[in-house]
């Protein structure tokens, strides 16, 4: 195996050589087909998975079926929730879904212990990597909270379009962005469609002002 996979993580590109050389000998890269669990409630992590290329979601789901998409794990980032459950030896809380096709460099528990335990700068990357997310995560409980759903879905629009004039998303995935009943989303995007923001049809929303959306998402700044 070579170090490319390291380097494309700035943290742990300025590890020690012998420290890189204890990952690359420790680890091994594995492929996740889309829509496969990665992990789930109740399990426990056996390794550290720092993402090479796609995409994980990971979200929360109450007793009474509820979701919530928590964050998203991209190429060149590792998962907060696991860093957490490999520091507390805890299980998972949360569940990880692969929404495209996944590679990523597992590092063992031990190895991942070892790290943490002897090389500050792998120390450091582990850190700061949580604290960001964690940051995120209460911004995002915040959003939750006490931002108005109008601006919430206005929002969450634009970033889903990346541009693009036509979104391939439903009533349900959106509720599930958001952290609310499907219900809710299915009257405000009716309001949007009552404006002339948006048209929608099935399985798509197409933007028809994009202005206007951007304009009320702003309000979440």
């Amino acid at each position: 195996m070579t170090a490319e996979w390291i380097e494309r993580f700035p943290g742990l590109s300025r590890l020690k050589p012998e420290t890189k050389q204890q990952l690359l000998q420790r680890s091994a890269i594995v492929n996740v087909a889309r829509d496969t669990v990665v992990f789930g409630p109740g399990k426990s992590p056996e390794n550290m998975l720092f993402l090479l290329d796609g995409t994980v979601r990971v979200q929360q789901v109450s007793d009474t079926g509820r979701e919530i998409v928590l964050y998203r794990i991209h190429a060149g980032e590792s998962c907060v929730l696991t860093t957490a459950c490999l520091l507390a030896y805890d299980d998972y809380s949360a569940e990880g879904i692969a929404e495209t096709d996944v590679q990523a460099a597992a590092v063992p528990r031990d190895v991942f212990d070892d790290l943490v335990a002897q090389s500050k700068s792998f120390r450091s990357f582990v850190f700061a990597a949580f604290s960001k997310r964690i940051t995120d995560l209460f911004l995002m409980v915040d959003e939750v909270a006490f931002q108005r759903i109008d601006v919430r879905l206005a929002h969450k629009l634009i970033e889903l379009s990346e541009g693009r004039d036509t979104i391939a998303t439903t009533h349900q995935k959106l509720s599930v962005e958001l952290g609310t009943a499907r219900e809710v989303i299915s009257r405000q995007l009716q309001e949007f469609q009552r404006r002339g923001w948006i048209e929608q049809s099935r399985g798509t929303v197409a933007i028809l002002s994009r202005a206007k959306l951007e304009n009320l998402a702003d309000k979440n700044l």
